[in-house]
């Protein structure tokens, strides 16, 4: 997957912007502050259909401007696609491929498979589940429609009864039967988003061990590994024993939707004895062995978003990214930096056409 062509219109901070891109390398230089990472944000939309850094989408619309526009001409395998998405401040978001809308922005999800590598992935770390869980899940919607109808499903389910365990407490009343409505589609939808995620962690943590070993060099060891209260119990038990307690709290207290990923170094919560090099470089390896694993199960090469990393990593692990994207492949890749001669000596020791864009 190519892009080739982006246009921007009233984006964040960008009134009006156009770029031809390298098929290989495009990296965008200039102050804090000037845009750099809203253009990064921009290809992220065009991958998933959202800001990576959480706005809401009426946020990104330029101060006193009506709406914005992302457009831009993908080179896929067989054929070349333009891509628009447009948001109007006082109407719904549209994604259009080659003119046509999506009903569901689901079905756009998988198109063009991205990896963004930032900064604020240091939030995977430091942060709650739910981070995590999110990281996870996007990983696996990129790779399986499915999941993501799955999931959209089961969350749906869940509030739902969650609703059902409010108003019983807030009218002092409770029925059992009525609560046991939900039991089929939780357990139906809960049980495959399981069995996903537990594949998925399993294919992904001896990629992310190996990239570990070649960025940092070091001798301790890194795991991802999958916690989820179905590794003990089925779904079915599950609510039968937590449903006394679901009562008493008013919510849902186990199932997916309380899943973690633990990120470990030497059997050890890597927050907990990680340095901030092993911690960055970890998160690096995380990233790419997404990159791989998602390349490997949609036969789709994604692109690779690098923002602002070259900044935060020292020579010696600068000079090990730059040997794994000279060896993997890693397809079309745009980097952010401050300092153009840092980008262009990092450039040149990478095998592959580049263009440095000035912001």
């Amino acid at each position: 997957m190519i892009i080739k062509k982006l246009s921007l219109y009233n984006f964040k901070n960008h009134s009006e912007k156009k770029f031809e891109f390298s098929p290989q390398i495009n990296c965008f230089v200039g102050n804090n502050g000037a845009g750099k990472t809203n253009i990064l944000d921009a290809l992220h939309y065009l991958s998933v259909g959202k800001s990576f850094l959480g706005n809401t989408d009426f946020n990104n619309i330029k101060r006193e401007e009506d709406f914005f526009t992302i457009d831009a001409e993908v080179l896929n395998e067989d054929s070349e696609d333009t891509i628009k998405i447009s948001q109007p401040k006082e109407a719904k978001k549209i994604i259009k491929k080659n003119d046509k809308s999506y009903d569901r922005l689901a079905d756009h999800i998988g198109y063009l498979p991205s990896v963004m590598i930032s900064p604020y992935d240091s939030n995977l770390i430091s942060d709650s589940g739910e981070s995590r869980r999110k990281f996870l899940d996007s990983m696996i919607s990129q790779t399986d429609s499915g999941y993501l109808f799955d999931l959209i499903q089961y969350q749906k389910t869940i509030q739902q009864r969650n609703a059902l365990l409010k108003y019983f407490a807030k009218n002092r009343t409770w029925d059992k039967d009525s609560l046991e409505i939900y039991d089929d589609p939780i357990t139906r939808y809960g049980t495959k988003i399981f069995n996903k995620r537990k594949e998925f962690v399993e294919q992904l943590n001896p990629i992310v061990q190996n990239f570990y070993q070649i960025i940092s060099g070091g001798k301790e060891t890194v795991s991802v590994i999958y916690e989820s209260h179905l590794l003990e119990s089925s779904f079915e038990e599950l609510l039968k024993e937590s449903l006394e307690k679901d009562r008493m709290l008013t919510y849902t207290s186990k199932g997916v939707h309380k899943d973690d990923l633990l990120f470990e170094m030497d059997h050890v919560l890597i927050k907990k004895i990680g340095s901030q090099g092993q911690q960055k470089s970890f998160l690096i390896s995380l990233k790419l062995a997404q990159m791989n694993l998602v390349k490997e199960l949609t036969k789709k090469t994604p692109i690779l978003l690098l923002d602002d990393i070259f900044d935060k990593l020292d020579d010696t692990r600068v000079s090990q990214l730059i040997e794994l994207v000279n060896k993997e492949s890693f397809g079309q890749i745009f980097i952010t930096d401050t300092h153009r001669e840092r980008t262009e000596s990092v450039v040149k020791k990478i095998n592959e056409e580049s263009i440095i864009f000035e912001i």
